[in-house]
C-alpha cells in the first residue's frame, strides 16, 4: 500500500481552506471575488502593454471589427446565467466542488471583462482612454472587489497575514 505524503506547508494551506471554505456560498464568493481581482488587473496590464505597443498583446478584430473584451465578459455571463438557471455547478452539499469553484471564478472574471469596459456600455461611445471612460469606474471596481474579497474570505486572510507575520524575520540589531 502506498503512503502519500504530505508537506506541512500543504497540509497548512488545506487546513485553512477547509477551515474558512467549508461552506460551499463563502467559498463561490471567494473565489468570484479572486477571479474579478485577477481579471481587472490583467485586462489593465494587457490593456496598457497594447496601448504602450509593448509585449505580444495585440487588439482582437473580427471582419475589420474591434473585438472589446467586454463581449467575452457579457458571454460569459450568459454562459454561467445559463448553467446556474438549471442548479448545474452549484457546490451543494455532496456534490463534486470543482464544477462550483469552476463556475464561481468565471462568473468573477466575466464581471471583470464587462465592468472593466463600463463607460462603453453606459455612454455607448469608446472612451476608455478618456477621463470619463476611466475615472470612477477603477476605483469603483477595485474597491468592490477588494470589500467582496475581503467579506468573503476574511477570516482565510486574517489567518494568512497572521501566519505570514509568524515566518518573516524580524529585525535586525
Amino acid at each position: 500500500m502506498a503512503m502519500s505524503y504530505v508537506r506541512p506547508r500543504d497540509a497548512r494551506f488545506h487546513g485553512l481552506w477547509h477551515r474558512h471554505f467549508a461552506d460551499p456560498r463563502r467559498e463561490r464568493a471567494f473565489l468570484s471575488a479572486v477571479g474579478f481581482n485577477l481579471a481587472f488587473l490583467s485586462c489593465r496590464v494587457v490593456t496598457h502593454s497594447i496601448r504602450a505597443g509593448i509585449g505580444p498583446f495585440h487588439n482582437l478584430d473580427a471582419g475589420g471589427r474591434h473585438l472589446h473584451h467586454c463581449t467575452f465578459g457579457i458571454f460569459g455571463l450568459l454562459g454561467i446565467g445559463y448553467v446556474w438557471t438549471y442548479q448545474w455547478a452549484l457546490g451543494t452539499p455532496g456534490a463534486r466542488r470543482v464544477p462550483s469553484r469552476t463556475t464561481a471564478t468565471l462568473y468573477g472574471i466575466s464581471g471583470a471583462l464587462t465592468l472593466d469596459e463600463f463607460a462603453l456600455w453606459f455612454d455607448l461611445q469608446d472612451d476608455y482612454w478618456t477621463k470619463a471612460g476611466r475615472k470612477s469606474i477603477d476605483a469603483v471596481a477595485l474597491f468592490s472587489s477588494l470589500l467582496t474579497a475581503g467579506v468573503a474570505g476574511r477570516g482565510a486572510v486574517h489567518e494568512c497575514w497572521h501566519a505570514l507575520a509568524r515566518v518573516a524575520p524580524g529585525p535586525r540589531s
